[in-house]
């Protein structure tokens, strides 16, 4: 039997035995003839699965150990609750063997629904999500976005999409260049005010919900560059909006970000300058887990997505001369066609 299914009798097993008990204390009632079915998947090795008894929907999470730690979810639901944020209740849990059991957010991500029209009111309200979480104090204990994690993350970029998708080696004088382009990029991050940092804040994980929006996927997140969250609202891994639009959203997030007290550059004009840097950070860093999930995990489909990335980072240097180094560098790789 392949160790999938494997899982999934565990889970079920499980299930059939918390589920009683949980009804009884939530005071639902008996618990109904349901049906389990695959609410979502993503690039890590999580599975989500609907089950279903009559008119109630939960949410199971599948995170197989030692692939996957279930502790940091639980650990950051409970924080961004305290923000009245609406992120998934944690119902039931089962940490040794990787099983969460949470409420319903929805069937629809931002992502199915965003469009030209819907665009400014459904990122009106994750702004003011992004706005709550970036006000929690920073006293619960967890990782910072360090010197050796920024370098880390830029290291995906050669290791996997450079060397293990093109077939290419840095020469000494690639090597010095992109050296110098870390740096930058990194002393960038690091000279930026602090905040919560969700690091996956965009519409696939935001769910079109009461009170609006839902969010997901927030586990790893850590303290770190406030510009970070909101750039990759914008420049998402499947879907552009033009190069005007983004900068007004900007505009209007740091406006507001200034009026509720949350610690934004002080002028204009830094916040885009370091809101560029950090997204060409984050950029160079998922074209190398893109990379890697299609080499190490045989999942080649986000490789599709790459070029939106390259897209990204070139706007990004056309106004941004201190980058001129990294263009030297991209220039110098023969990639792939868009």
């Amino acid at each position: 039997m392949p160790n999938e299914d494997v899982r999934l009798k565990l889970l079920e097993n499980w299930l059939d035995q918390l589920l009683p008990g949980l009804f009884a204390e939530q005071g639902w009632g008996a618990v109904p003839a349901a049906t389990l079915t695959p609410a979502s998947s993503d690039a890590s090795f999580r599975r989500y699965f609907r089950w279903q008894g009559a008119a109630r929907t939960l949410i199971v999470m599948d995170a197989p150990p030692p692939l996957e730690d279930c502790r940091p979810f639980v650990k950051v639901a409970q924080l961004l609750a305290e923000a009245r944020l609406n992120v998934p209740q944690i119902l039931a849990a089962d940490l040794d063997r990787g099983f969460l059991l949470l409420n319903d957010l929805g069937r629809q991500t931002y992502l199915d629904v965003i469009n030209e029209d819907s665009a400014d009111a459904l990122f009106a309200d994750a702004m003011q999500a992004l706005l709550a979480f970036q006000q929690l104090p920073m006293i619960t204990p967890l990782p910072s976005y360090d010197d050796a994690l920024l370098r880390r993350e830029l290291q995906l970029f050669p290791e996997w999409y450079v060397q293990r998708h093109l077939g290419v080696e840095f020469s000494q004088a690639q090597q010095a260049l992109w050296q110098r382009v870390s740096q930058r990029l990194i002393d960038s991050a690091l000279a930026q005010p602090k905040v919560l940092v969700h690091r996956d804040f965009m519409p696939r994980n935001l769910m079109l919900s009461e009170p609006n929006p839902g969010v997901l996927d927030f586990q790893d997140a850590v303290y770190g560059p406030v510009t970070y969250d909101i750039t990759c609202l914008f420049k998402d891994a499947f879907i552009s909006w033009p190069e005007t639009r983004v900068r007004s959203w900007l505009e209007q997030y740091w406006q507001q970000a200034r009026d509720a007290g949350v610690p934004v550059q002080s002028e204009l004009e830094d916040f885009l300058r370091a809101s560029d840097l950090m997204g060409v950070q984050r950029h160079l860093k998922v074209i190398g887990i893109f990379a890697r999930i299609c080499h190490r995990d045989g999942k080649p489909k986000y490789l599709g997505d790459v070029p939106r990335f390259f897209s990204y980072i070139e706007a990004v240097l056309a106004r941004r001369p201190e980058l001129a180094e990294l263009g030297e560098l991209l220039a110098s790789l023969q990639r792939e066609p868009a």
